[in-house]
């Protein structure tokens, strides 16, 4: 596949084209990404419930990411490889360009934060040292305990608001795309026309510019099974090749997600 850039995204969400991204952890299957025509891969702090084990996100340290970032590089052939900062590795300024430096020398071409307007300063600070950021809104992993589960966000109407207000703020401050994570649809899709950056939707709809799954979730394999995910690897016979396909061109079709997928 052609080499894709942040231009790229920016370029497909202007031309009203849908791009697919994926959660990635080694060589063999970045590999098997690019001749699927996946846009982004994305190397998630999933990893410590999908790789380790762990019953959430918690427990990844910065150290795992740059190993499986490592990986990963070395198969891919051309998607965007945007790599978590994982829990507590961007509790300062300091500590963040750091940690995302280190991110990037890894083969990292973008790093991911989750937060509101608390990352507004970090998000800035990267961007003006040449490290494309990737904001990641709604549902935020790493706060589980906070939000007291993994549940929607932004049902309640200041809550959405709120939102709104937060995404135009981090877009404002450098950030080069957002990822939101269980959301109405409906919010997804006010956000997602508010900006100009292109907006990553998991369990937020079909109105987002792209979506994003879990392989595991994608292939029917994870220990948690959310409502807004797919099992393609059932709908092509066993073929993981076949499946991812399937699933980059159900994205790009606009079928994947459907209602069934879609939270109100």
């Amino acid at each position: 596949m052609k080499k894709v850039s942040v231009n790229t995204l920016h370029k497909l969400k202007a031309e009203g084209e849908k791009f697919a991204c994926l959660t990635c952890y080694d060589a063999l299957f970045a590999s098997l990404y690019g001749n699927a025509g996946v846009e982004v891969i994305l190397v998630g702090d999933s990893l410590g419930m999908v790789i380790q084990g762990h019953d959430s996100t918690l427990p990844v340290k910065m150290d795992d990411v740059i190993y499986h970032m490592e990986c990963v590089k070395r198969g891919s052939s051309g998607s965007l490889l945007i790599a978590d900062l994982p829990f507590m590795s961007y509790a300062s300024e300091a500590q963040t360009l750091e940690n995302a430096a280190r991110l990037m020398r890894a083969g990292a071409q973008m790093v991911k934060l989750e937060g509101g307007a608390w990352i507004a300063e970090s998000t800035r600070l990267l961007a003006e040292r040449g490290i494309p950021v990737c904001a990641h809104m709604g549902l935020t992993p790493q706060s589980v305990n906070r939000i007291g589960g993994f549940l929607v966000q932004g049902r309640d109407p200041a809550q959405a608001d709120k939102m709104i207000e937060e995404a135009k703020l981090l877009e404002a401050s450098g950030a080069s795309c957002l990822l939101l994570e269980t959301v109405p649809q409906a919010l997804a899709r006010t956000i997602t026309d508010a900006l100009n950056i292109p907006v990553i939707g998991i369990g937020a709809g079909k109105d987002v510019d792209g979506q994003i799954m879990v392989i595991h979730d994608l292939l029917g394999i994870s220990p948690i099974t959310p409502s807004f995910v797919k099992n393609f690897l059932a709908e092509v016979d066993g073929s993981i090749p076949g499946a991812i396909a399937a699933y980059v061109s159900a994205v790009k079709a606009g079928t994947f997600p459907g209602p069934e997928h879609t939270f109100d």
